[in-house]
């Protein structure tokens, strides 16, 4: 993508955009700078002017054509590429254009209008102040071109049309400015977050490793001293040390799983952002306290339903419902898309392989045209109850007597 802070080789001068121009602010958000040129299409009236009792199609309208146009064009290129400081001067240009060859030339007022909609484009006044400048500025052109003997039906449509057009010009501008804003903010967070974040896993695994790391210092260094004064001792104090170092090893592999896994409010807060972005609506519930396992497979599930539904479904509106009634647990998710999957993919398979895993059941619900709902029923006394078992052969055996 080109930089718009820094001039292309291949472009003439005047071609090359400023920093703040809205050229740059189109780059900088990855789209095509010739998206504005499809505004040029409203130009036609200049054509269609003469046709529309604006003039005749004569030698005069043509040799003027001829000239005023590619100016036109120039001046309209100098606003999208020129600083914001001087770029309203090119959109005042456009309408001193119009009132210049207005005398010989009616197609010219297609010049103003663009002129007072490019000023909504370059100009970062309030609304208020906006309108003031576009009411004294149809209120120059009214005047003059009734002096010059202009019908009041040819200038009377002119102040309703640019109030019009540049009044949703400048709202959009604003909101795109606005919409610019909170993306630096959104990536502002995101930086922070990741800041913080790394710190947070420097922190843990400082305090994970440091003190086992020093305690495998010393007792390798306490084994030389001992390898030629007692080997036996030496050889218990290395075999500690890898003892040592296993449950080091299993710690840190425990706490890389911890920070791979993502936990379902997590996924389903990523989801709604996703999906939002998509244009896709999205009501879910809260989810329940679950296993950590069981957790991490259905986070894994929902991320890749969730990419399907984005991907394939075509759909406006989705919903996501827990409903945990004992021991049992069943996941909906729905959606109001297009429906009609006959042939699950790979990305079903792997789903309904993680909800066997747990010793549940996916079933997929998708007529044609009608949406599609995924199911996952899950017994959770499959995955809690080897937790409460473990937790009894891991307690403290009673001393007999103790109960009585």
């Amino acid at each position: 993508m080109p930089n718009p802070t820094r001039p292309a080789a291949s472009l003439p001068r005047w071609l090359q955009p400023a920093p703040d121009s809205p050229i740059a602010a189109t780059l900088r958000a990855g789209h095509s700078p010739w998206s504005h040129g499809i505004h040029l299409l409203w130009s036609a009236w200049l054509f269609i002017a003469p046709a529309m009792g604006g003039g005749r199609y004569d030698l005069r309208w043509c040799l003027l054509t001829l000239v005023s146009y590619p100016l036109f064009l120039w001046l309209y290129a100098k606003v999208l590429l020129a600083p914001r400081r001087i770029a309203p001067r090119y959109a005042l240009a456009m309408i001193a254009l119009c009132l210049a060859l207005l005398p010989w030339y009616p197609s010219g007022l297609s010049y103003f209008v663009f002129g007072c909609v490019m000023l909504a484009v370059v100009r970062r006044d309030r609304l208020p102040h906006y309108l003031l400048m576009l009411l004294a500025l149809n209120a120059l052109l009214t005047v003059y071109a009734l002096w010059l003997g202009y019908p009041w039906q040819v200038v009377v449509w002119m102040l309703p049309t640019t109030l019009i057009i540049g009044i949703i010009v400048h709202v959009e501008h604003q909101l795109k400015e606005r919409d610019a804003a909170l993306m630096l903010s959104l990536d502002e967070i995101r930086r922070l977050a990741a800041s913080a974040e790394r710190e947070r896993i420097g922190r843990d695994l400082h305090d994970l490793l440091g003190h086992t790391l020093s305690l495998i210092t010393l007792k390798l260094e306490l084994s030389r001293k001992l390898i030629d004064r007692d080997t036996t001792l030496a050889r218990l104090e290395i075999t500690e040390a890898e003892r040592i170092a296993r449950h080091a090893l299993g710690e840190v592999r425990a706490a890389v799983t911890g920070y791979r896994a993502a936990g379902l409010a997590a996924e389903l807060a990523s989801a709604r952002l996703l999906l939002t972005t998509a244009g896709v609506s999205l009501d879910y519930d809260a989810p329940p306290a679950l296993p950590p396992d069981t957790e991490r497979s259905l986070a894994l599930v929902l991320r890749e339903a969730v990419t399907n539904i984005v991907r394939h479904a075509q759909a406006t509106h989705a919903e996501i419902r827990f409903i945990h009634t004992g021991n049992h647990l069943q996941l909906r998710i729905r959606d109001d898309g297009r429906g009609g999957v006959a042939t699950p993919g790979n990305g079903i398979a792997g789903m309904r392989e993680r909800v066997r895993a747990l010793g549940g059941q996916l079933t997929l619900h998708s007529p044609l045209r009608e949406g599609t709902l995924l199911s996952i029923d899950l017994p959770l006394a499959a995955t809690v109850a080897p937790q409460v078992e473990q937790a009894i052969a891991s307690a403290p055996s009673i001393p007999q007597g103790a109960s009585q």
